[in-house]
Protein backbone atom coordinates (compact mmCIF):
# COMPACT_ATOMS: atom_id res chain seq x y z
CA UNK A 1 0.00 0.00 0.00
CA UNK A 2 2.81 2.53 0.86
CA UNK A 3 4.17 1.75 -2.72
CA UNK A 4 0.90 2.69 -4.49
CA UNK A 5 0.79 5.90 -2.20
CA UNK A 6 3.99 7.05 -3.23
CA UNK A 7 3.33 5.87 -6.92
CA UNK A 8 0.26 8.20 -6.84
CA UNK A 9 2.04 10.75 -5.11
CA UNK A 10 4.94 10.28 -7.84
CA UNK A 11 2.18 11.23 -10.57
CA UNK A 12 0.65 13.75 -8.70
CA UNK A 13 4.13 15.55 -8.65
CA UNK A 14 4.90 14.97 -12.48
CA UNK A 15 1.76 16.37 -13.34
CA UNK A 16 1.68 19.87 -11.02
CA UNK A 17 5.36 20.41 -11.82
CA UNK A 18 4.32 20.09 -15.75
CA UNK A 19 1.51 21.97 -15.61
CA UNK A 20 3.57 24.83 -13.37
CA UNK A 21 6.44 24.63 -16.30
CA UNK A 22 3.79 24.82 -19.19
CA UNK A 23 2.33 27.70 -17.50
CA UNK A 24 5.47 29.66 -17.41
CA UNK A 25 6.23 28.94 -20.85
CA UNK A 26 2.84 29.99 -21.82
CA UNK A 27 3.54 33.46 -19.66
CA UNK A 28 6.71 33.74 -21.26
CA UNK A 29 5.47 33.59 -24.78
CA UNK A 30 2.76 35.94 -23.95
CA UNK A 31 5.04 38.44 -22.38
CA UNK A 32 7.04 38.14 -25.56
CA UNK A 33 4.29 39.27 -27.69
CA UNK A 34 3.06 41.81 -25.30
CA UNK A 35 6.41 43.15 -25.74
CA UNK A 36 6.89 42.83 -29.55
CA UNK A 37 3.38 44.31 -30.27
CA UNK A 38 3.94 47.53 -28.09
CA UNK A 39 7.64 47.81 -30.06
CA UNK A 40 5.85 47.36 -33.12
CA UNK A 41 3.38 50.36 -32.04
CA UNK A 42 6.08 52.45 -30.65
CA UNK A 43 8.23 51.98 -33.88
CA UNK A 44 4.81 52.82 -35.49
CA UNK A 45 4.09 55.98 -34.26
CA UNK A 46 7.73 57.50 -34.54
CA UNK A 47 7.75 56.20 -37.83
CA UNK A 48 3.99 58.38 -38.45
CA UNK A 49 5.00 61.48 -36.44
CA UNK A 50 8.20 61.47 -38.66
CA UNK A 51 5.88 61.42 -42.05
CA UNK A 52 3.96 64.06 -40.58
CA UNK A 53 7.08 66.27 -40.10
CA UNK A 54 8.11 65.17 -43.67
CA UNK A 55 4.63 66.31 -45.09
CA UNK A 56 4.65 69.63 -43.38
CA UNK A 57 7.81 70.40 -44.92
CA UNK A 58 7.12 69.40 -47.94
CA UNK A 59 3.58 71.78 -48.05
CA UNK A 60 5.93 74.53 -46.11
CA UNK A 61 8.39 74.57 -49.08
CA UNK A 62 5.70 74.33 -51.86
CA UNK A 63 4.07 76.81 -50.26
CA UNK A 64 7.04 79.20 -50.15
CA UNK A 65 8.04 78.81 -54.00
CA UNK A 66 4.75 79.51 -54.25
CA UNK A 67 4.79 82.76 -52.76
CA UNK A 68 8.08 83.48 -54.81
CA UNK A 69 7.21 81.99 -58.40
CA UNK A 70 5.87 85.45 -59.40
CA UNK A 71 9.36 87.45 -58.57
CA UNK A 72 11.35 84.70 -59.71
CA UNK A 73 9.57 84.85 -63.17
CA UNK A 74 9.99 88.60 -63.67
CA UNK A 75 13.19 88.35 -62.83
CA UNK A 76 14.29 85.91 -65.17
CA UNK A 77 12.29 88.03 -67.84
CA UNK A 78 13.76 91.41 -66.68
CA UNK A 79 17.11 89.14 -67.29
CA UNK A 80 16.24 88.78 -70.69
CA UNK A 81 15.44 92.34 -71.91
CA UNK A 82 18.42 92.99 -70.31
CA UNK A 83 20.53 90.67 -72.47
CA UNK A 84 18.45 91.54 -75.81
CA UNK A 85 19.76 95.45 -74.92
CA UNK A 86 22.56 94.66 -74.81
CA UNK A 87 22.89 92.54 -77.61
CA UNK A 88 23.48 89.46 -75.69
CA UNK A 89 20.62 87.25 -77.68
CA UNK A 90 21.61 88.54 -81.12
CA UNK A 91 21.37 91.60 -83.47
CA UNK A 92 17.70 90.98 -83.90
CA UNK A 93 16.73 91.12 -80.22
CA UNK A 94 18.88 93.75 -79.74
CA UNK A 95 17.32 96.09 -82.26
CA UNK A 96 13.69 95.02 -80.91
CA UNK A 97 14.52 96.19 -77.72
CA UNK A 98 15.51 99.19 -78.73
CA UNK A 99 13.04 99.88 -81.00
CA UNK A 100 10.49 98.87 -78.53
CA UNK A 101 11.65 101.86 -76.29
CA UNK A 102 11.69 104.29 -79.21
CA UNK A 103 7.97 103.74 -80.33
CA UNK A 104 7.31 103.81 -76.59
CA UNK A 105 4.69 106.63 -75.94
CA UNK A 106 7.30 107.72 -73.21
CA UNK A 107 9.90 108.40 -75.77
CA UNK A 108 7.24 109.93 -78.32
CA UNK A 109 6.30 112.26 -75.42
CA UNK A 110 9.58 113.31 -74.44
CA UNK A 111 10.64 113.85 -77.37
CA UNK A 112 7.81 116.19 -78.43
CA UNK A 113 8.31 118.20 -75.27
CA UNK A 114 11.95 118.54 -75.53
CA UNK A 115 11.88 119.59 -78.88
CA UNK A 116 9.15 122.15 -78.22
CA UNK A 117 11.38 123.63 -75.54
CA UNK A 118 14.52 123.91 -78.09
CA UNK A 119 12.11 125.41 -80.60
CA UNK A 120 10.85 127.93 -77.82
CA UNK A 121 13.75 129.33 -76.93
CA UNK A 122 15.23 129.64 -79.77
CA UNK A 123 12.41 131.89 -81.07
CA UNK A 124 12.81 133.92 -77.71
CA UNK A 125 16.56 134.52 -78.79
CA UNK A 126 15.76 135.18 -82.54
CA UNK A 127 17.78 131.89 -83.19
CA UNK A 128 14.96 130.02 -84.59
CA UNK A 129 16.28 129.64 -88.32
CA UNK A 130 20.30 129.65 -86.59
CA UNK A 131 22.75 126.14 -86.91
CA UNK A 132 22.82 125.79 -83.52
CA UNK A 133 19.35 125.53 -83.07
CA UNK A 134 19.04 122.89 -85.80
CA UNK A 135 21.96 120.69 -84.36
CA UNK A 136 20.55 120.91 -80.82
CA UNK A 137 16.95 119.72 -82.40
CA UNK A 138 19.21 116.59 -84.43
CA UNK A 139 20.97 115.62 -80.94
CA UNK A 140 18.10 115.67 -79.22
CA UNK A 141 16.48 112.42 -80.09
CA UNK A 142 19.74 110.32 -80.05
CA UNK A 143 20.36 111.86 -76.97
CA UNK A 144 16.74 110.98 -75.25
CA UNK A 145 16.56 107.69 -76.88
CA UNK A 146 20.25 106.48 -75.27
CA UNK A 147 19.03 107.68 -71.95
CA UNK A 148 15.94 106.32 -72.13
CA UNK A 149 17.78 102.88 -72.86
CA UNK A 150 20.38 103.32 -69.69
CA UNK A 151 17.30 103.90 -67.75
CA UNK A 152 15.20 101.39 -68.86
CA UNK A 153 18.54 98.65 -68.41
CA UNK A 154 19.07 100.02 -64.56
CA UNK A 155 15.46 99.23 -64.11
CA UNK A 156 15.73 96.28 -64.90
CA UNK A 157 18.15 95.33 -63.15
CA UNK A 158 16.24 96.16 -60.15
CA UNK A 159 13.47 93.47 -61.37
CA UNK A 160 16.18 91.31 -62.08
CA UNK A 161 18.05 91.63 -58.17
CA UNK A 162 14.77 90.85 -56.90
CA UNK A 163 14.17 87.96 -59.18
CA UNK A 164 17.67 86.82 -57.91
CA UNK A 165 16.77 87.03 -54.38
CA UNK A 166 13.47 85.63 -54.93
CA UNK A 167 15.26 82.16 -56.55
CA UNK A 168 17.99 82.27 -54.03
CA UNK A 169 15.66 82.29 -51.41
CA UNK A 170 13.58 79.52 -53.18
CA UNK A 171 16.75 77.11 -53.45
CA UNK A 172 18.07 78.19 -49.53
CA UNK A 173 14.21 76.72 -48.63
CA UNK A 174 14.73 74.11 -50.79
CA UNK A 175 17.96 73.05 -49.34
CA UNK A 176 16.79 73.54 -45.89
CA UNK A 177 13.44 71.25 -46.15
CA UNK A 178 15.76 68.88 -48.07
CA UNK A 179 18.52 68.50 -45.02
CA UNK A 180 14.83 68.44 -42.52
CA UNK A 181 13.30 66.00 -44.55
CA UNK A 182 16.62 63.60 -44.54
CA UNK A 183 16.96 64.22 -41.06
CA UNK A 184 12.93 62.59 -40.73
CA UNK A 185 13.47 59.83 -43.15
CA UNK A 186 16.43 58.62 -41.25
CA UNK A 187 14.74 58.85 -37.65
CA UNK A 188 11.97 57.73 -39.81
CA UNK A 189 14.01 54.52 -40.79
CA UNK A 190 15.67 54.09 -37.37
CA UNK A 191 11.54 53.87 -35.65
CA UNK A 192 10.95 50.86 -38.22
CA UNK A 193 14.50 49.05 -37.68
CA UNK A 194 14.02 49.92 -34.00
CA UNK A 195 10.95 48.57 -34.07
CA UNK A 196 11.92 45.13 -35.94
CA UNK A 197 15.14 44.54 -33.48
CA UNK A 198 12.61 45.01 -30.87
CA UNK A 199 10.64 42.17 -31.77
CA UNK A 200 13.21 40.22 -32.75
CA UNK A 201 14.63 40.17 -29.58
CA UNK A 202 11.55 40.28 -27.43
CA UNK A 203 10.83 36.95 -29.29
CA UNK A 204 14.17 35.59 -29.15
CA UNK A 205 14.37 36.30 -25.26
CA UNK A 206 10.71 34.13 -24.87
CA UNK A 207 12.61 31.52 -26.63
CA UNK A 208 15.85 31.53 -24.56
CA UNK A 209 13.54 31.61 -21.39
CA UNK A 210 11.25 28.83 -22.27
CA UNK A 211 14.20 26.51 -23.00
CA UNK A 212 15.22 27.17 -19.85
CA UNK A 213 11.98 27.08 -18.24
CA UNK A 214 11.98 23.54 -20.19
CA UNK A 215 15.06 22.55 -18.73
CA UNK A 216 14.72 23.70 -15.29
CA UNK A 217 11.03 21.70 -14.76
CA UNK A 218 12.20 18.95 -17.19
CA UNK A 219 14.86 18.10 -14.84
CA UNK A 220 13.06 18.20 -12.07
CA UNK A 221 10.00 16.13 -13.17
CA UNK A 222 11.30 13.40 -15.38
CA UNK A 223 10.94 15.85 -18.70
CA UNK A 224 14.68 15.19 -19.54
CA UNK A 225 14.42 11.47 -20.32
CA UNK A 226 11.82 11.92 -22.79
CA UNK A 227 13.19 10.14 -25.64
CA UNK A 228 15.06 7.78 -23.60
CA UNK A 229 15.72 3.83 -24.59
CA UNK A 230 14.92 1.95 -21.94
CA UNK A 231 11.19 0.95 -23.36
CA UNK A 232 9.93 2.55 -20.10
CA UNK A 233 7.91 5.25 -22.28
CA UNK A 234 10.87 7.59 -21.69
CA UNK A 235 9.66 9.56 -18.91
CA UNK A 236 12.16 10.58 -15.79
CA UNK A 237 16.08 9.56 -16.10
CA UNK A 238 14.90 5.67 -14.82
CA UNK A 239 11.41 5.86 -16.52
CA UNK A 240 9.55 5.42 -13.91
CA UNK A 241 7.21 8.00 -14.34
CA UNK A 242 8.36 9.65 -11.26
CA UNK A 243 7.41 6.56 -8.99
CA UNK A 244 9.93 5.51 -6.45
CA UNK A 245 12.63 2.93 -7.51
CA UNK A 246 11.43 -0.19 -5.19
CA UNK A 247 8.12 -0.27 -7.05
CA UNK A 248 10.04 -0.61 -9.98
CA UNK A 249 10.91 -4.79 -10.70
CA UNK A 250 10.89 -7.29 -13.28
CA UNK A 251 9.75 -5.67 -16.56
CA UNK A 252 10.21 -2.43 -17.83
CA UNK A 253 6.55 -1.35 -17.29
CA UNK A 254 7.03 -0.24 -13.80
CA UNK A 255 4.12 -2.43 -12.59
CA UNK A 256 5.39 -5.61 -11.93
CA UNK A 257 5.03 -5.38 -7.89
CA UNK A 258 2.03 -3.65 -7.97
CA UNK A 259 -0.21 -5.96 -7.45
CA UNK A 260 1.94 -8.01 -5.70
Amino acid sequence: MSSMIAAVAGLGAFSATAALGTASVGATLYGASQTAGAARDAANIQAASAQKGIDAQTAANSDLKALLAPYTSAGYGSLQHQQDLLGLNGNDAQLGAINSIKQSSQFDQLNRTGQDAILQNASATGGLRGGNTQAALAQFSPALLNSLISDQYTKLGGITSIGQNAAAGTGNAGMQSANSVSALLAQQGRANAGGILGQAQAFNGAINTGANLIGRYGGSSGWGGLGSNNNNYGIGGDGNYGMSPELVQGDNTGWSNFYE
